[in-house]
């Protein structure tokens, strides 16, 4: 069994202490500057935060990170917008990977046929799709999802994410302007679900 100090850590604004999965860290950089270490992995003292856009923004208004640190650092003038743009490219980096695994598909045909096969761990919408597309697959999803829960399936909730525009998708897949996206079953697919939840609560809270 992991040990608490392992999978537990404090916030510095509010002295909490959570779940590392309800924080993320930030690390100094070499030149005294914080920075966000998303993957929790960077080497050096680091001052862990609730994971959220206004949290962040409130630790760096209060100045937790040199209280934390006990020592002067330098501060980005846009701490908690940059941390949203680290996890944006951590999760792209995902979603390219998913597609080369072959655990991504695009287009609003293959999401739909991969929705009614039962594959899909992940719908993804461009923030900028058209609202008739959104709600036909999202239809589908829930036919699919009550038609499973009718023939005595286990209800498995699919999450849902918009937070990427289908230019930001387009260009980490390589494919011009991605508007629907379906993450499949496979290793490469949840890691990119597991980061997608982790940017939508950052940025819900």
């Amino acid at each position: 069994m992991p040990r608490r100090e392992e999978t537990e850590r404090q916030c510095a604004l509010t002295r909490e202490v959570k779940p590392i999965a309800d924080l993320i860290r930030f690390a100094v950089s070499p030149d005294g500057e914080v920075v966000p270490d998303t993957d929790g992995k960077a080497e050096g003292r680091g001052v862990w935060i609730s994971l959220g856009l206004k949290s962040v923004a409130e630790a760096q208004k209060k100045k937790a990170f040199a209280k934390s640190l006990k020592a002067e650092v330098k501060v980005p003038d846009d701490l908690a917008g940059l941390t949203r743009r680290r996890l944006e490219e951590r999760l792209l980096s995902s979603l390219s990977l998913a597609r080369k695994a072959g655990q991504l598909v695009t287009g609003s045909t293959k999401v739909k046929a991969a929705i009614e096969a039962g594959e899909v761990v992940g719908l993804l919408t461009a923030t900028d799709a058209a609202e008739d597309g959104r709600n036909k697959l999202l239809g589908s999803l829930k036919g699919y999802t009550k038609a499973a829960e009718e023939a005595g399936f286990e209800p498995v909730l699919t999450p849902h994410f918009e937070l990427l525009d289908s230019g930001q998708m387009g260009l980490a897949l390589g494919i011009e302007n991605v508007i629907h996206a379906a993450l499949i079953k496979g290793g490469a697919a949840q890691a990119a679900v597991q980061r997608a939840e982790r940017l939508a609560r950052y940025i819900a809270n």
